[in-house]
């Protein structure tokens, strides 16, 4: 089949590195695509959320399935013009996608159907929304959230009230999230180790992918401000059975059952991020996409074939599926650029990338990168996402630190703590 990737960043070149390895696709495309993608799919000039021109694009190029992989073009309702004129697509429709495009919504489903999620309330104005703080709080850490999209810049842990207010006053005051902001959400503070959970739906079958845990701080030690994410690994060697099941059954499985009975069928890949509490796993969001940089760590692990179970989520038939795994533990380790998240400059040059791909069981996955004048630069805030595999946990870090360090352009940032605590203990 011919399949286009939709999106130019980090997962996406994952996923084309995966689905080329496999026999169901014959021919990969990619919009808009990056300089690494470039060497393994055809990379079309159309933006991943100009919505027309994606679907020109796949009836121009006879695409069988569209593969979308950032939320905004699903939030704007991508799936559905597709769908509308006939064309397979592997992703959420507008109405699902709300389970990202809205963290208010997302968060009232779990409330409706009693799926475990952290408790919280939706304000537009300062003043109540500080009120519920201090009812919420007592003094302690709260959390902030924008309702809307925000590229995973819109959460603020607020060890106090008024860093709280401060935050608050961003997003409804100062307007620094644009309309993403114009609602927040304030959110009980939960602790207990953060996982992700993937899962692949048809929407009513649910098939569990695996577990991962990202790094969403910029510095080591969980310092500084969140990111898209500076870096992954799984599997999850402190995640027992007990606790997987009720992550699978009582939070992904319920979600969907909890949507299709709400009249939303919800098809395509569900990540749900969670707080493994003393009380149990409990829901902190949703995503309708594959997560970055968490599918540069659990793809190289996939033996099964990717583009066989993508078409089942379309055809409406997962539930016949099984995911297949090697043994390895994979290690991603995101290299930004300098002042990410926040302002950075582009166009660096970058060096080491032929030396860094020649490790032993290291990837290179291109994110924020273009080519010119024969020259890969820099393009984005997240640049490239180094993997590692190995039999152990210390192993697969060993690869990732050694292949990144044979990389380098100017103000080229790196969190070194990544999945550290987790070899420590193994």
């Amino acid at each position: 089949m011919r399949l286009l990737v939709v999106g130019g960043g980090g997962r996406e070149h994952a996923m084309i590195w995966r689905f080329a390895q496999n026999p169901t696709v014959d021919r990969l495309f990619a919009a808009p695509g990056n300089a690494g993608i470039a060497r393994e799919a055809t990379c079309l000039p159309v933006a991943a959320d100009d919505v027309r021109g994606i679907v020109d694009a796949v009836e121009r190029e006879g695409i069988d399935i569209t593969v979308v992989g950032p939320e905004a073009p699903l939030v704007a309702g991508l799936a559905d013009e597709l769908e509308a004129r006939g064309h397979p697509v592997f992703g959420p429709t507008r109405d699902a996608a709300r389970i990202e495009g809205s963290k208010a919504w997302a968060k009232e489903l779990c409330e409706r159907h009693g799926i475990p999620a952290a408790r919280s309330r939706t304000f537009t104005k300062v003043r109540p929304a500080v009120d519920f703080v201090d009812e919420l709080a007592d003094g302690g850490p709260v959390v902030i959230k924008a309702d809307g999209l925000a590229a995973g810049k819109g959460v603020t842990v607020a060890p106090d009230r008024d860093t709280a207010r401060a935050a608050l006053e961003a997003a409804l005051v100062d307007h620094v999230f644009g309309d993403a902001g114009s609602r927040v959400l304030v959110e009980e503070y939960l602790e207990g180790p953060e996982v992700s959970a993937f899962a692949l739906t048809d929407g009513r079958d649910v098939l569990p992918l695996t577990l991962a845990q990202d790094f969403k701080r910029a510095g080591d030690g969980d310092t500084g401000p969140n990111t898209g994410g500076m870096g992954a690994y799984t599997p999850l060697a402190f995640v027992d059975p007990d606790t997987e099941q009720a992550i699978w059954s009582g939070i992904v499985r319920a979600t969907v059952q909890a949507m299709e009975a709400e009249g939303v069928r919800y098809r395509g890949l569900l990540y749900a991020g969670l707080m493994l509490t003393a009380d149990g796993p409990k829901v902190l969001e949703y995503n309708c996409r594959f997560g970055d940089p968490e599918t540069q760590a659990i793809l190289p692990r996939m033996r099964s074939d990717l583009g066989e179970l993508v078409l089942a989520c379309v055809e409406g038939n997962i539930g016949n599926y099984k995911a297949l795994w090697t043994d390895d533990v994979c290690v991603t380790v995101v290299a930004a650029s300098g002042g990410y998240p926040g302002e950075y400059a582009t166009g660096a040059e970058i060096s080491g990338l032929e030396d860094a791909e020649r490790v032993d069981g290291a990837l290179v996955f291109h994110a924020g990168t273009a080519e010119r004048n024969g020259r890969v630069v820099t393009d984005g805030g997240r640049v490239l996402a180094v993997s590692g595999s190995g039999p152990t946990l210390a192993d697969a870090r060993a690869r990732a630190y050694h292949a990144i360090e044979r990389i380098s352009f100017d103000g080229m940032q790196v969190r070194t703590d990544i999945a550290a605590r987790a070899a420590e203990g193994e």
